[in-house]
């Protein structure tokens, strides 16, 4: 089956700018996001094709390619090494889709990186990364935070300091004689082709352990929990990674420690709206307060902020109150807070209250209201 169009994937217009792609990825990467669909497979297949096509259309190089010769412009002919979705723990890192900083992309654990597998005994030694999920309030974002976690890892195991064998012997494969790969010969349509495999006998370690370790049964590791501190930086948002490197598995035998990828959640805020590093309340006043104009204070994440109401404002009017949002990560810019006012009609009314709104009600019969284009425009749209 063809692949469909990136654009279409993410929904933008061709000559959409880099704000845009990245807006649009980013509502698609948590609305299929793994973690909020269990075992749901369709999902998951849009979150790599979104995730796919946020790769190539976010590279400027890739998405000229991208423009000028199609899906094949973007494939292991052009040298970009393809997409992979089995080479989750040696992949390597991709630019982070939020900015920089020590951040991975949303996509790192579908994709695989462009490492060679010039190392492959070294690959098969690494230890496995490993994945955790981290919930933030809006305001954890605002401000930066630092979280201590307990996790569960693979640790040296100190019986046999990691070697995997009771007496401490080990001796060379002598398979592939220590090199933890083979060669193999077959025939094609082109003649015979070599090929490098890992070596069966040894598992593309190099060495055979004549003893294991009853501790830990030859792997030269145990399971044991940890607490790690995460430092988050202000303004992260929703699906990035941040990665630490060789906090995770120590490797089989002595191999190196794979990594932690922290995937940043944010919590649902009763107040907020979050657009970008831009936030959106609504805010509730009476008619009085709409007619007269007013002074009302708004609640930011951090503060309160003294906001005048002009008399005669109109329920759904926004104000702008620049630099009160969230700050972009690793940046000294702000997004900013978008007010909503919403005119409330009172349900219940005294005996006073009636006879005041009866006497505005005759004085309002004077005035010729008329239904605007506008109107006639929501109208039709509520019908359609």
């Amino acid at each position: 089956m063809s692949k469909r169009d990136y654009y279409e994937i993410l929904g933008v217009d061709k000559n959409a700018d880099a704000r845009t792609i990245k807006a649009a990825y980013r509502k698609l990467a948590m609305k299929y996001h793994p973690d909020k669909n269990k075992d749901n497979k369709e999902a998951e297949e849009k979150f790599k094709e979104a995730s796919e096509a946020y790769e190539i259309l976010s590279d400027s190089e890739k998405r000229q390619k991208y423009d000028q010769y199609g899906h094949a412009g973007v494939d292991g002919s052009f040298g970009q090494g393809g997409f992979s979705w089995q080479d989750f723990s040696h992949s390597s890192d991709f630019s982070d889709i939020f900015g920089n900083g020590g951040f991975g992309s949303i996509f790192e654990n579908f994709f695989g990186g462009g490492q060679g597998r010039s190392s492959r005994r070294g690959a098969s030694n690494k230890g496995e990364d490993l994945q955790i999920s981290l919930s933030l309030s809006l305001k954890e974002i605002a401000e930066g935070v630092e979280k201590k976690i307990k996790i569960h890892v693979k640790e040296k195991c100190s019986n046999c300091n990691g070697t995997g064998s009771a007496n401490g012997k080990v001796k060379t494969c002598p398979q592939c004689n220590g090199a933890g790969q083979i060669h193999q010969m077959r025939r094609s349509l082109f003649g015979q082709i070599a090929t490098v495999i890992d070596c069966p006998a040894c598992n593309g370690k190099g060495k055979i352990i004549e003893k294991p370790c009853p501790k830990c049964h030859g792997e030269g590791r145990v399971s044991t929990s940890k607490m790690i501190t995460v430092k988050i930086p202000a303004g992260v948002s929703e699906g990035q990674y941040i990665r630490l490197r060789g906090e995770g598995n120590v490797g089989v035998q002595g191999g190196a420690r794979g990594d932690i990828l922290v995937l940043i959640r944010e919590k649902e805020d009763p107040m907020f709206e979050r657009e970008d590093s831009n936030l959106i309340c609504t805010f509730p006043i009476s008619y009085p307060q709409a007619a007269l104009g007013c002074e009302i204070f708004i609640p930011t994440l951090t503060s309160k902020i003294k906001l005048k109401i002009p008399a005669g404002t109109q329920s759904e009017k926004v104000f702008r109150l620049r630099n009160q949002g969230l700050p972009e990560v690793h940046s000294s810019s702000r997004g900013d807070l978008y007010v909503r006012i919403k005119v409330i009609t009172p349900t219940s009314l005294t005996s006073r209250e009636k006879e005041l709104y009866k006497e505005l009600l005759e004085l309002d019969k004077k005035r010729d209201y008329k239904p605007t284009k506008k109107f006639f425009e929501k109208l039709r749209k509520f019908f359609v």
